[in-house]
């Protein structure tokens, strides 16, 4: 993600939310319970990516009691006070991602330290575009597959769908929609998103915590892997395996023993955007289907913020879907190598390829 370097050392009143004290052993009954209380910024206090956060501090006492007070944000040291004015300010280069974001402060004095922590908001710096599509092609589509997964290699559609004895992997010829391979998945598994390393095909499961990784070429199982929290959905990112988890979290994880080594919270200018669930990686965005919408997020994999929402409402209307048992909007493939974009959703009859209207 985005580099980020040392803040500068300057306002704003409220109450330590939360407070830590740990003592070495040696009597404390000449010193204050609480050594430091945080000013500013107030708790769930809101701001724009890049901007500038005040962080002011206020001794409990005497201020001459404290030795230093380290300040830090979203887990980096921003500043190491050692006197008054007890302030800080956290520089653009620490707001450069979306998210709720920890501001503590650590006091020190001779045998004793505290920490009081507050929690800020950080909102995209600009409003989502809302995007509108025009239809290119209709496909046939396997009305009985609950898409969770979707991406487009070599010519051929790649799916991963979803249900108890239910769940598979699957290749599809675009044209007809007839099911080349078949990989069908333990009864009581729910299968979930599906993506491309390499040569190799990594598949997540719902809530049982793994997943698998198969040969793209015969679809043999060569490995599994784990993870904390729910599997949704996945798409490739250079070196890096990115996972949905129906929040607004994305978990970047690295493919060998898929290990998660970093996470983007997505927020647009007003909320934070959960519910997100197939992933594809497009033209450097992250495109996610919102959940029981017909909304797709693109996403800035760097800073977090929602840059445009894709809305295809009229793709296939609600009132279609009740007629055939359709499910909702779910499962984008890109065809990197001419542009095409491919849409489709849970048991729809239908996948599309549509051009986004800019």
């Amino acid at each position: 993600m985005t580099a980020l370097t040392a803040g500068s050392c300057s306002n704003r009143a409220g109450n330590a939310v939360k407070t830590s004290t740990e003592s070495t052993g040696k009597a404390s009954a000449d010193l204050p319970a609480s050594l430091i209380k945080m000013k500013s910024p107030a708790e769930n206090d809101e701001f724009r990516l890049n901007d500038q956060v005040k962080i002011s501090l206020e001794p409990a006492a005497d201020e001459g009691i404290l030795d230093s007070v380290r300040v830090s944000f979203d887990g980096k040291q921003v500043a190491l006070l050692k006197s008054a004015p007890w302030e800080c300010t956290v520089t653009g280069d620490f707001t450069g991602t979306t998210g709720r974001k920890p501001v503590k402060a650590v006091a020190y004095t001779a045998g004793k330290t505290q920490s009081v922590t507050r929690f800020v908001l950080i909102y995209s710096d600009s409003a989502p575009k809302r995007l509108g599509f025009r239809l290119i092609s209709t496909y046939p589509h396997d009305p009985g597959a609950f898409t969770q997964g979707l991406f487009f290699h070599d010519g051929v559609l790649y799916e991963g769908t979803g249900q108890e004895t239910g769940s598979t992997l699957r290749t599809a010829e675009l044209e007809t929609g007839r099911v080349i391979r078949q990989h069908t998945l333990d009864p009581s598994l729910f299968g979930e998103g599906i993506t491309l390393f390499k040569d190799r095909i990594f598949q997540v499961t719902w809530q049982n915590k793994v997943g698998f990784v198969y040969n793209r070429s015969d679809f043999k199982q060569i490995n599994k892997i784990y993870y904390q929290g729910e599997g949704w959905g996945l798409t490739t990112i250079g070196d890096k395996i990115v996972r949905s988890d129906g929040s607004n979290i994305l978990y970047f994880h690295e493919p060998e023993m898929f290990d998660a080594v970093s996470r983007l919270e997505v927020y647009d200018n007003e909320k934070k955007v959960d519910q997100l669930n197939e992933l594809e990686y497009i033209n450097g965005e992250i495109w996610a289907n919102i959940w029981m919408t017909d909304l797709i997020a693109r996403i800035d994999p760097l800073t977090g913020k929602v840059n445009s929402y894709v809305d295809l409402t009229r793709l296939f209307p609600e009132a279609k879907r009740r007629e055939v048992n359709a499910d909702v909007l779910n499962g984008i493939a890109w065809d990197h190598l001419s542009g095409r974009i491919f849409v489709t959703g849970k048991r729809w009859p239908a996948l599309y390829e549509i051009e986004v209207i800019e």
